[in-house]
Formats: structure tokens, C-alpha cells, sequence
């Protein structure tokens, strides 16, 4: 991998990790189109060591927010009459929230890395979860703000978020769509998406820095590495607030016919030959 190369997948990772059309599965396309080895351990740790950039995106943009929840968890902790604080509940929504991913994932990582880095798996997350988000944007009533937020909304919408290790699915696309199924409002399921991607993606990054470092280090080398994740957190930041302001006027249902054209080009390449499933 050469610069241009970790400067396009950084790219790749900033517009697309908090949109609803599956960061993974974009970069596995866009890895193969770079001819690279998708199932080659160090691409497998690059591709999870980037997202970083976006999750650091995600803490500047929120820091007012997280400052607010930390603090509120912490005084709850001692305090009887703090913890009927919103933020001391939504901070322990968002902790029980990731639980399901931080298991699952760790359990499932050889399958992760493994078979499911497919570009026909790909294809399938791709179209299958584009027909969740519809029935979530016509079932769901939308008629509750985020201060309704529940345990055990929490915990399903956690482990819905569990599905995106799916490449294709998308794990926004995911965690929206359940707290849209949920009958929250757009903006209350996508800011609990953001939240919840913060433990997800630290965890998923940290975990394959410190588990695949020799083989980043053989394959890829490290600066490829820091240049991909600096990008990925510039253009993830502008992507955020961009996003924020879409989900406030239209449903997530104008993500899927992207989602659908991308499947079908994907297909025809596979089927034509010019790219290779694994």
C-alpha cells in the first residue's frame, strides 16, 4: 500500500462511516479495486485502524455532549439525587448499548476476517438491510425524543448493531433503523447511532493495532497507516454535521437506491470478472 492509496481509503472511511451505506463494504470494493488482498490480515487491521480517525471526529464534534455525560455518570456514581439526571441514564444506555458488539465481535472475529470479507457478502448486506431501512421509515411513528430513551431500547438497538459485522449492512444504517423501529425520532436514533459507535470503533480499532501491529507492520507499514486515519477523521468531521442536517428533513430511504445501484455494479463486476469476490 503507498500513500495515494491510504489517502483514497481514508477518504472512503470519512464519507462513508456514519452514513447508511456500509463503510466496510466500501472499502472492501475500493481495496480490491486498489488490487490490494482483501483477506490479508494487515489490510483486515488497516481497515479497522482507520476508523479511528472517524471516531475521533466524532468525540471533537460531541465533546460538549460527552463532557456532559461523563460528568453526569461519574456524579451519579456517589449521588442518590444525581442519578435522576437524563445524562446519567443515557451514559449507562450507551455502556449497556455496546456490550452486545464488544461480545459478539470479539467471538466472531476470525468469521469477520475471514469468510465475510466477500464481495458477495457484500452485495447481499447491501440490498437485504436496504429493505430494513424502508420498513423502518414506514413503520416506525417517529413520535419519541431522545430524554424517552429506555434500557431496553438500548439493549436492542445494540444488538441490532451487531448485524453490521455483516460487510454491506452498514452499522449506522443498522442502529438507525432499530431506533426508528423503536419509534424514536430521526435525530434522537441518529445521535444514539454516533454515540454507540464510540466504544464499537475504539474497541474494534484498538483491538487490531495491538493484535495484527506485526502484520500491519509486514504488509502495510505504519505511516500508510497514520496518513489513512488523518484523512478519515477530517473528512469524517465535515460528513457528521452534514449528516445531522440531512436526518432532520428526509428519511434514511434516500440512501437506498445508492445502496441498490451500488449492489447491481458490484454484481456486474463479479459476474463480468473484473473483480474478484475475496
Amino acid at each position: 500500500m503507498d500513500f495515494l492509496d491510504a489517502v483514497i481509503l481514508g477518504l472512503v472511511e470519512g464519507l462513508t462511516e456514519f452514513l447508511p451505506v456500509s463503510s466496510t463494504g466500501h472499502l472492501t470494493l475500493a481495496e480490491n479495486l486498489l488490487g490490494l488482498p482483501i483477506d490479508d490480515p494487515g489490510v483486515t487491521a488497516f481497515t479497522a485502524i482507520i476508523q479511528f480517525g472517524a471516531i475521533v471526529a466524532v468525540i471533537l464534534y460531541f465533546r460538549a455532549d460527552i463532557g456532559r455525560l461523563i460528568a453526569a455518570w461519574w456524579r451519579g456514581l456517589f449521588s442518590r439525587a444525581a442519578r435522576t439526571n437524563p445524562d446519567y441514564r443515557f451514559a449507562w444506555y450507551v455502556i449497556a448499548g455496546s456490550i452486545p458488539i464488544g461480545v459478539i465481535g470479539f467471538l466472531a472475529r476470525d468469521l469477520i476476517a475471514g469468510p465475510l470479507r466477500n464481495l458477495w457478502v457484500v452485495v447481499a448486506g447491501l440490498a437485504l438491510w436496504s429493505i430494513v431501512m424502508y420498513v423502518a421509515e414506514r413503520l416506525g411513528r417517529q413520535t419519541r425524543p431522545e430524554e424517552s430513551l429506555t434500557l431496553k431500547d438500548a439493549l436492542i438497538i445494540g444488538f441490532v448493531q451487531c448485524i453490521a459485522l455483516v460487510p454491506g449492512v452498514s452499522r449506522s444504517g443498522a442502529t438507525i433503523s432499530a431506533g426508528l423501529l423503536r419509534n424514536l425520532n430521526r435525530v434522537a436514533a441518529t445521535r444514539l447511532s454516533f454515540f454507540l459507535a464510540i466504544p464499537a470503533l475504539v474497541g474494534a480499532g484498538v483491538y487490531e493495532g495491538v493484535s495484527e501491529a506485526s502484520a500491519v507492520s509486514a504488509s502495510i507499514g505504519w505511516p500508510p497507516v497514520i496518513v489513512g486515519t488523518g484523512v478519515s477523521f477530517i473528512v469524517a468531521y465535515a460528513t457528521i454535521a452534514w449528516l445531522l442536517r440531512l436526518v432532520a428533513r428526509h428519511p434514511i430511504t434516500v440512501f437506498i437506491w445508492y445502496r441498490l445501484a451500488l449492489a447491481a455494479l458490484i454484481t456486474i463486476l463479479l459476474v463480468t470478472g473484473v473483480l474478484s469476490a475475496t
